[in-house]
Formats: C-alpha cells, sequence, structure tokens
C-alpha cells in the first residue's frame, strides 16, 4: 500500500533539510582543492598547472573507486525505508572492503605517474612536477576512499550534519598545512608542490579516523567495525555488481574532462592554468548540484524502501527544480562577472595574468552554455542510482562523453581552430546528451519501479 501523500512543500523542506548539510559538504570538500589552487597559483603559475595535471590522473582514479561508495548509500537508503538494519551494516563493510582494494590497486599509477603523462604529450619538467605530487599524495586514495563510503553510509541515515562539520573541519587543517608548507611560513620548510600533497595526505587521514570514530560510537546497533575482518560474499557482490557501473559511469565523465585537460595541455602553460582555475570555478557550482543529487538518490532510495510511487516522482520534481534554479543563477555569475571570478586564482603580479585572464572568461562563458544540461545529467544520474538502476546510465554515459563530447572537443579546438574555448564547447555537447538521454530514463524507470 503507498504511503500517506505528501505535499510538494513538505518535500522541499525535506529536501533542504537533507541536502543543504550535503551541499556544503561538498562544497567544503572541494574547497580543500580550490585551497590547493589558490595557493600553489600564488606560489608560481607552472607549479599549478603541474598540480592540474596531478589532481586529474589522481581524481580520475579516486572518482572510479568512488562508485563503490556511491553504491553504498542507495543501498543502505533502501534498507534502512525498509527496516533491514542488518542489510545497512553489512553493504557498508563490503562497502569498506571493495573501496580499500581499489586502493591498493591504484598505487602503480601514481608511482610511475611522470612516463604516463608524458606519453600522454605533456611537458617533461610538467610531468616531473605532478609526479613528486602524487608520490606524496597519491597514497592518499585509500583513506581518502573511506572516507566517501563513511560519507555515504551517515547520508544514507540523514546524518548529514557530522559530515559537514567534519569537511568543515578538514578545509581549516589544509589551509594551514598548506601556508605553512607550500611557502616555508612558521619555521617551516617551503616545499611547494610537495608541501600541497603533504596536507592532502593529512587532511584525508584526519577525515577517515574522525568519521570512522563518529560511525562507531554514534550507530553502535549496526556495529560496523565488529569482526570487520570476516568476509559476506552475497553482500560483496551486490555492492561490486552495483559499484562498477557506477564508476565507469562517472570515469566517463571525468575522464570527459580530463581528456580536455590534456587537450589544454598541449595548447600551452597558460591555456592549462587558465583552464585549471576554470575547472575550480565551475566545480564549485557543481558540488551544490551533486549535494542535491545526492540528497534525491537517498530520497528516492528510501521511497523505493517505503513503496512510495507518488513520493518518489514529486520528490523528484523538487529535487530538479532546486537544482534548475542554482544552474539559472549561475550563468547570470558567469556572463556577468567572468574577470573577477578568473582574478581569485592569480597573483596581481605574475606576468602571465593578462593572458589567463583573457582565456579564462572566454572559458567561463562557453561553460555558461552548459550549466543546464550538466545539472540535469547529475540529477538524473543521482535519482536513477536511487532506484539502483546502473548499468543503462553507463551505456549512456560512455555514448555521450566520449562518443559525442571528447570528438566534439577536438575538432572545434583544434579542427575547426576555436582552441580552448571550441574545446569547452565540446564539452557542452557531450553534457547535452548525456542530460537528455538520462532525464527521460528516470522518468520511464520511475513508473516502473513499483511494477517489477
Amino acid at each position: 500500500m503507498d504511503a500517506p501523500r505528501t505535499t510538494y512543500a513538505q518535500h522541499l523542506r525535506a529536501t533542504l533539510s537533507l541536502g543543504l548539510p550535503l551541499v556544503g559538504s561538498h562544497l567544503a570538500q572541494f574547497a580543500i582543492t580550490l585551497t590547493d589552487a589558490v595557493m600553489l597559483g600564488w606560489y608560481d603559475v607552472e607549479t599549478l598547472a603541474a598540480q592540474v595535471l596531478a589532481g586529474t590522473l589522481f581524481f580520475v582514479l579516486f572518482i572510479m573507486g568512488s562508485g563503490f561508495a556511491w553504491a553504498v548509500m542507495p543501498m543502505v537508503a533502501t534498507a534502512a525505508g525498509a527496516g533491514e538494519e542488518a542489510q545497512v551494516r553489512r553493504v557498508t563493510r563490503m562497502g569498506l572492503w571493495i573501496s580499500a582494494l581499489f586502493a591498493l590497486l591504484t598505487l602503480p599509477f601514481f608511482v610511475f605517474a611522470a612516463p604516463l603523462l608524458r606519453a600522454a604529450g605533456q611537458a617533461p619538467a610538467m610531468a616531473v612536477l605532478a609526479q613528486d605530487y602524487l608520490h606524496i599524495a597519491g597514497p592518499a586514495i585509500l583513506p581518502g576512499l573511506m572516507v566517501m563510503v563513511l560519507k555515504s553510509y551517515l547520508s544514507a541515515l540523514e546524518r548529514t550534519q557530522v559530515v559537514l562539520w567534519i569537511t568543515l573541519g578538514a578545509v581549516g587543517v589544509n589551509a594551514l598545512v598548506n601556508y605553512a608548507l607550500i611557502f616555508g611560513n612558521w619555521g617551516a620548510p617551503e616545499m611547494g608542490i610537495r608541501g600541497a600533497a603533504l596536507a592532502s595526505l593529512s587532511v584525508h587521514m584526519a577525515s577517515m579516523l574522525g568519521l570512522g570514530a563518529y560511525a562507531a560510537l554514534a550507530t553502535p546497533e549496526h556495529a560496523l567495525f565488529r569482526r570487520f575482518w570476516r568476509a559476506d560474499r552475497e553482500a560483496f557482490g551486490m555492492v561490486l555488481r552495483m559499484g562498477v557501473p557506477i564508476g565507469l559511469t562517472s570515469l566517463a565523465e571525468v575522464g570527459l574532462f580530463a581528456a580536455s585537460s590534456v587537450m589544454m595541455g598541449w595548447l600551452g602553460t597558460v591555456a592549462l592554468a587558465a583552464h585549471g582555475i576554470a575547472i575550480q570555478v565551475t566545480s564549485a557550482v557543481f558540488m551544490v548540484h551533486l549535494g542535491l543529487s545526492n540528497t534525491a538518490t537517498i530520497r528516492a532510495g528510501r521511497a523505493l524502501g517505503r513503496r512510495d510511487a507518488p513520493g518518489l516522482r514529486q520528490g523528484a520534481l523538487v529535487a530538479l527544480a532546486l537544482s534548475a534554479a542554482v544552474a539559472v543563477l549561475t550563468i547570470v555569475a558567469f556572463l556577468g562577472l567572468p574577470g573577477p571570478l578568473i582574478g581569485l586564482f592569480v597573483d596581481p603580479s605574475d606576468p602571465l595574468r593578462p593572458e589567463i585572464l583573457a582565456m579564462g572568461v572566454g572559458l567561463l562563458a562557453a561553460a555558461a552554455l552548459f550549466q543546464v544540461v550538466d545539472a540535469a545529467q547529475v540529477m538524473a544520474l543521482g535519482l536513477l542510482r536511487g532506484l539502483q538502476d546502473t548499468r543503462v546510465p553507463l551505456a549512456m554515459a560512455a555514448v555521450s562523453y566520449w562518443g559525442v563530447g571528447v570528438p566534439a572537443s577536438y575538432v572545434m579546438g583544434f579542427t575547426l581552430g576555436w582552441g580552448g574555448v571550441g574545446v569547452w564547447l565540446g564539452l557542452a555537447c557531450g553534457l547535452a546528451v548525456a542530460g537528455v538521454l538520462m532525464t527521460a530514463r528516470f522518468w520511464r524507470q520511475a513508473g516502473r519501479a513499483f511494477r517489477t
């Protein structure tokens, strides 16, 4: 029997109550990367460009491994909605297992980062600097993925406030360690890009310990870490089967942006630095949509567990409307204030500042074109994950991002000679196709979910 009807106003309050802390935690998490970019940009533009390359490689692997954490979120939400507490523990524990195994498999990519980047056409000096960063920051993928699983677990239980506060604490730690070690302040050695890497490693470790301690103390009913070494083959398989398509879907999207970073590297240091800055600006907005998407995943998963078909549809409409409103405000900001936004990242005395600003303004104008479709695709993905529908979205992502986006970026950027703006217009094409396909898929699946 369907759950009692809920009004749109009630859905809005519930979405904001759950979603605002999630949006805040994503923005706080992003602020860690933003702090690195701002401080390294003020330290040296070439160092910033190297960190863009290193961060791209790290993030590609990190986001793929995060698929298992994102699988935990709807599975825990659905189990909690159905009152299956043992299932909550089982899938979370195996999510931690799989994420740890994945992290160990990625370590060779960080050890041999320089040859990989040179093979991708990057300048040898830039590749060496990027490898210096990854030799230190690369192992942070292990605690980082543990953090992602614990965040998914706590968020699905609607304990989003603690996720926000621990992430905010991590921002402060990162900023202080960066300030000391990048520039050599407070008697610390001046380490440049290596200092930023040490800060990232420290933050991931501290966040893992904080969230792990909270999970153990605040949710004793799940006994999350009791007999942690015991395998659960059924739950392991469930998380693996759902997490692999999610990770590959995320990889397809992040790979699109990674490919754009490689292409921008072909255009030179200025183009790559401007691209890195514009990516930081657009990513800040994307974190808002991602927080709303996670909220949509949790609420859709709980509606599925309760067998609440009207609540699923109404909650989806509310989440999509909120995301669309953010997209409209973003377009206004990108078209009205591009110079001040780009200028935050470059030292006023840097001789390359005028060139970076000129290129960055053009990139933000191109970014304004894909705000609505980018919001649509990430929200549709979140809703589909709430319904535990992951395989068809993977195929849609592969076609949209790699069948359309990457070729379009290359053609517009190099064949047509439009440079960096052309590369970004290609991104818009790929995101537009994904947004249309995945939104249509969700509304079809929303009608079928309660008939199967």
